[in-house]
């Protein structure tokens, strides 16, 4: 048996296709996830979402207050390939408009267990 690739971290940009972003998402106040995007020149499409999660951080101005920062989503895509995926809720910086979506980490396609009830597209 041939042994397993590990999860790969690459925390690249991703550059989502223009309007392709899941409506759903957007509807309950989150960003909407790209349907289709492009990493390192190649087009990928999500066929699914396996989990998704929201992470958060205190104010960068010392209030005390709790922040949501990132909106996460580990998606199974075509090509074939699990990705952990990310949404910067704020640009990092004022100066100049950076990009808001990451791909955090690569692995192989795995089995389909454990996806997210109507997480397909």
């Amino acid at each position: 048996m041939p042994a397993e690739e590990p999860r790969q971290f690459v925390s690249e940009e991703i550059i989502p296709a223009a309007g392709t972003g899941r409506a759903a998402d957007m509807a309950r106040g989150e960003p909407g996830l790209p349907i289709r995007f492009t990493w390192r020149q190649a087009e990928y499409r999500v066929v699914g979402v396996i989990h998704r999660w929201k992470t958060s951080g205190p104010c960068h101005h010392g209030s005390g207050e709790m922040y949501l920062r990132r909106h996460w989503y580990r998606i199974r895509t075509d090509p074939p390939a699990v990705m952990t995926v990310y949404c910067e809720r704020q640009a990092r910086s004022r100066q100049r408009v950076k990009s808001r979506w990451f791909l955090y980490t690569l692995e192989p396609e795995g089995p389909g267990e454990g996806d997210d009830p109507g997480g397909r597209f």
